[in-house]
């Protein structure tokens, strides 16, 4: 198998996105474990920057396109 140290999401839904960060989110409050937090806002930062927006106007864009 090959090894790799990251991994790349080509197509997903907004849909599909917003549960997942949602997800991470819930289990991360749930928990009181504070690496799913971190992976959540790492996510957001990474797409709203892509998006060239801020992270607060990736979210909302997530919201009202489902």
């Amino acid at each position: 198998m090959q090894e790799f140290d990251k991994i790349s999401i080509s197509e997903i839904s907004k849909q599909d996105m917003l549960t997942i960060l949602e997800a991470l989110d819930y289990t991360g409050r749930s928990t009181n474990k504070q690496h799913y937090i971190v992976l959540k806002n790492n996510i957001i930062k990474e797409l709203s920057s892509l998006a060239e927006s801020s992270e607060e106007e990736f979210i909302k864009y997530l919201k009202s396109h489902i």
